[in-house]
């Protein structure tokens, strides 16, 4: 019996697929708290450059992965990225709980990206196998939902025991899980989606790329709009990842106050991506990223300056929103835009710059931090999030006429040429 697309018709295996994504968010929201704080408490390190290091190397590698895995989904298969995926997690937890000098913290997190890598881009990439083109941006946003969400849930966990119990073990143990149970269900539950692709091939309309890595960071109208937007969505969630905890210890608030604050931002983000996924079936995608990228500089911008914790609560809802706006619809853009063959491919050029993000933001707030003060870092990061925005308004086009947004013809042509 041939395989059929869409959402409904694998819902078994899509459910499988969003269980493992939360797993695989969870791996970050082990550090997204308390990681900051160990880089002082317990190998005395200060400087807002130093301690980013982690973020840096994380970024890094992640992105290098994901590029990889790209062009690996179609060689070697979706499940078996995943599999490998989860071996490479195994040993992240107990290097957190056992290292005793920075550099094996920095060791677990080149071991986290490509993780992260591996495991986060096969199931996007399968995900978008499975359900075709009519509910792509709702799958994105689903698959975004349980990754995103668990972040949170592991951040605010992470932060209460490591409060009650000290920075390590126990925060991390909860690592040991995730791993298990993520490497345990790709080995036995999951099945490769290799096969839908032939599928969807026989009927895509689409143009090749004549060049994969060039139109995507480059020349494609769309796709280079999308990919530089990807690159500042995270740049800015690696500012926030290492200044936000040590700016709000410099303000006196204790690693409970600090994990609802920091739990609240990727919750926002992954909830809302329940509803924000199927806008982008919906909703011309220019439209959502340009307002969600505004909205993400604004709430940054804004960081500096409250005093009560209900206010950080109140601008982390504000960012979770923008961010939950765009994310979906980074991921469903470029699907739009490649055939069936050249999707894994041009999704991992894309999380390539994406993830890199994480890596320059940690970098340039870092440095800026150290030579200006947390608030100028921060400030800047946000200056440079509505930018991106306004780089989106102008280079981006709807690809569908039927939508309410109308493409650029000039944009259109030039690429066409």
């Amino acid at each position: 019996m041939e395989a059929k697309l869409g959402l409904r018709e694998n819902w078994k295996q899509f459910t499988i697929l969003v269980i493992i994504n939360a797993f695989v968010g969870g791996m970050i929201g082990l550090e997204r708290t308390i990681l900051p704080e160990l880089a002082k408490e317990e190998f005395a390190i200060l400087a807002k450059s130093a301690i980013l290091s982690f973020i840096v190397v994380f970024g890094f590698t992640k992105a290098i992965t994901n590029y990889f895995a790209g062009t690996l989904a179609n060689k070697i298969g979706r499940k078996n990225l995943l599999v490998y995926g989860w071996v490479v997690a195994l040993p992240v937890p107990f290097l957190l709980i056992f290292a005793d000098h920075w550099n094996w913290i920095i060791l677990a997190n080149v071991l986290l990206g490509i993780n992260q890598g591996l495991t986060w881009s096969s199931t996007v990439v399968m995900k978008i196998d499975l359900v075709g083109e009519k509910d792509r941006g709702f799958a994105m946003g689903l698959n975004e939902f349980a990754g995103y969400l668990a972040v949170a849930i592991v951040a605010l966990l992470s932060g209460y025991i490591a409060h009650t119990y000290g920075l390590r073990p126990y925060p991390f143990l909860i690592g040991i899980g995730l791993s298990v149970l993520g490497l345990l269900c790709s080995i036995f539950l999951v099945k490769d989606t290799r096969k839908f692709v032939a599928i969807e091939t026989r009927t895509s309309a689409l143009k090749p790329l004549k060049n994969i890595f060039l139109d995507t960071t480059f020349r494609h109208p769309n796709l280079s709009a999308v990919t530089q937007a990807g690159l500042v969505n995270n740049l800015n969630d690696g500012m926030v990842w290492g200044l936000l905890p040590v700016l709000l210890f410099a303000k006196g608030y204790n690693l409970t106050q600090i994990g609802v604050i920091v739990a609240v931002y990727p919750a926002v983000w992954g909830l809302g991506q329940l509803f924000t996924g199927k806008l982008a079936d919906l909703i011309c995608k220019k439209k959502l990223l340009f307002w969600g990228m505004l909205l993400q500089g604004v709430a940054i911008v804004l960081l500096v300056y409250p005093t009560e914790q209900i206010h950080y609560i109140f601008i982390s809802v504000i960012l979770g929103l923008g961010t939950a706006v765009v994310y979906p619809a980074f991921l469903a853009a470029v699907a739009d835009d490649t055939t069936p063959n050249q999707r894994a491919e041009s999704i991992g050029i894309f999380r390539l710059w994406r993830d890199s993000g994480y890596a320059f933001g940690a970098i340039l707030s870092g440095i800026l931090a150290d030579a200006y003060g947390i608030h100028i870092g921060i400030i800047s990061i946000g200056i440079l999030t509505v930018f991106s925005a306004i780089i989106i308004q102008f280079r981006m086009s709807c690809r569908d006429k039927s939508l309410k947004c109308e493409p650029k013809p000039n944009l259109t042509l030039l690429y066409d040429t």
